[in-house]
């Protein structure tokens, strides 16, 4: 699925990588609040359409964060901060599972909240991701 980008949107980060777990032990890690927490970031997470909750960002503070698309165990997005979308995608593959992580919203014309251009944050996070998502690997394969 290509994303129509408008000339000020800068491309999605995608981090797609196949893990060595069924499913639902991926979906349990993806969409709990218990599992976020164990990979990402301390929340108050429920897997529930038009929740509103947190992401605990550390020096950041507390992030809101919306569900928005609930589809267990294939789909979760939710809306995060002001600007960005964050999409976990499960594929079954067999005993192992297709995770791609989607972080939307990106455009050279915003700021955070924190007075920082979406330009330079998304760079460093497309860097984070790699380690994170790679933390995710590690919890669900044990």
């Amino acid at each position: 699925m290509e994303n129509k980008q408008t000339q000020n949107t800068l491309p999605d980060i995608r981090q797609t990588l196949v893990l060595d777990a069924p499913i639902h032990k991926v979906w349990n890690a993806v969409a709990t609040s218990e599992g976020i927490a164990a990979w990402f970031m301390p929340n108050n997470f429920v897997a529930e359409l038009g929740y509103e909750f947190h992401l605990e960002a550390g020096p950041f503070g507390n992030s809101p964060c919306k569900v928005t698309v609930l589809d267990p165990p294939n789909r979760l997005t939710f809306e995060w901060g002001r600007d960005w979308s964050l999409t976990f995608e499960l594929v079954e593959q067999a005993e192992k599972t297709e995770f791609t992580l989607i972080h939307a919203g990106w455009d050279v014309n915003k700021v955070t909240e924190f007075g920082q251009s979406h330009e330079e944050v998304r760079e460093r996070m497309s860097g984070g991701w790699v380690g994170i998502v790679k933390k995710l690997s590690q919890y669900v394969g044990v």
